[in-house]
């Protein structure tokens, strides 16, 4: 376990934390990239708290990893990965389908 593995998973608690309390919408990529009028298309509080989620889940997988370290059984190697990668579609469906505000009737 090394110190510099806690270090950036501290700084990852904290990201998450920030994004959590809705106020880390400049952290999210594509996100702080759109035009304003299609960021209004978005509820950034819920999208910053469902990016924070699995940013926070993400996080805690890393701090697993890190403190099992070379224990790590060798089927984990292949699945770890493909975890991170479901959270992370999980959040790519979650933020285009639930975190867009319904459109306004005429």
């Amino acid at each position: 376990m090394s110190w510099t593995s806690w270090l950036i998973i501290a700084i990852l608690i904290v990201i998450s934390i920030i994004l959590l309390t809705g106020k880390g919408s400049f952290i999210i990529a594509g996100y702080n990239l759109l035009p304003k009028e299609e960021k209004e298309k978005y509820n950034k509080k819920r999208l910053c708290r469902i990016i924070g989620i699995g940013a926070l889940i993400m996080t805690l997988f890393a701090a697993i990893q890190a403190y099992i370290g070379d224990e790590w059984p060798s089927s984990m190697d292949w699945t770890i990965p493909v975890i991170y990668l479901g959270i992370a579609a999980v959040m790519v469906i979650l933020g285009n389908t639930i975190c867009k505000n319904k459109p306004k009737d005429c």
